[in-house]
């Protein structure tokens, strides 16, 4: 069993940056990969990021390339988005979710393939 708290949440005007993090519990935590997904009021729940459990691999949505960045630190069992440059589009609950993998290479970019999901945590951009 993995549980997935995330902080760093909040209101932020357009342009702005805001650290979301994730704290998961287990000790199995550097065998998962993991994924940062948002879901906005009206919408389907959307893949933003992912990382790789050996942390060498990432991928992001198209609409957040170049302004948001994924890390790890396994030692401390905790994933982060760093989000910059942030647009009223991004406003959104974020979920930080885990998935067991065998391919420590592998990022995981579908909600069916995550395992554990955290409780989420409100970004509000302003314009």
């Amino acid at each position: 069993q993995v549980q997935l708290v995330e902080s760093g949440g909040g209101t932020v005007q357009a342009g702005g940056s805001l650290r979301l993090s994730c704290a998961a519990s287990g000790r199995t935590f550097s065998r998962f990969a993991m994924g940062w997904f948002r879901q906005a009021p009206g919408k389907e729940r959307e893949f933003v990021a992912g990382i790789s459990w050996s942390g060498g691999n990432t991928d992001y949505a198209d609409s957040v390339k170049g302004r948001f960045t994924i890390s790890r630190d396994n030692a401390r069992n905790t994933v982060y988005l760093q989000m910059n440059s942030l647009k009223p589009d991004d406003t959104a609950v974020y979920y930080c979710a885990a998935a067991r993998s065998l391919q420590p290479i592998a990022v995981i970019k579908t909600t069916r393939q995550y395992d554990y999901w955290g409780q989420g945590t409100q970004v509000t951009v302003s314009s």
